[in-house]
């Protein structure tokens, strides 16, 4: 699947469904079953993101790095 849209509204609604479900009392089997198939859905929903989302921040120039933008890099010290 190539929209990573329709992927995070599927495992948010997986999850809606789920919380429901516990909340208003379901069977413990149909439950655990939810509960164990989740890891899957969550991995296959970052996977998605990650290769067919769209990045749409800033392009980091020549010698710049991912970090704080209201921070210098100077004022920052030595880790």
């Amino acid at each position: 699947m190539r929209n990573y849209r329709v992927a995070t509204i599927l495992v948010t609604l997986y999850l809606l469904v789920y919380v429901i479900l516990h909340q208003s009392g379901a069977e413990l089997r149909v439950l655990a079953w939810m509960f164990v198939f989740s890891p899957a859905l969550v991995i296959w929903m970052v996977y998605t993101i990650l290769k067919y989302g769209i990045y749409s921040g800033p392009e980091l120039a020549e010698q710049e790095e991912y970090g704080y933008q209201d921070k210098q890099k100077e004022d920052l010290g030595t880790f």
